[in-house]
């Protein structure tokens, strides 16, 4: 009995130094969070080549 519950705390010691330690995982790092629109340098620079023009007339 007693090295059935040292097995179960040896894999939950090793489950969670695994979470703990492991390289990211492909799916969770890949994703990149979405940015707003005032902190999108490409949309800032099309709002600017849009507000060109008007300003030139």
């Amino acid at each position: 009995m007693i090295y059935l519950l040292a097995a179960i705390g040896a894999l939950t010691i090793a489950v969670l130094m695994w979470r703990a330690f492991a390289p990211e995982r492909v799916g969770v790092s890949s994703r990149r969070a979405p940015v707003a629109p005032d902190d999108d340098p490409e949309f800032l620079r099309s709002l600017s080549e849009r507000q060109r023009p008007q300003d030139e007339d």
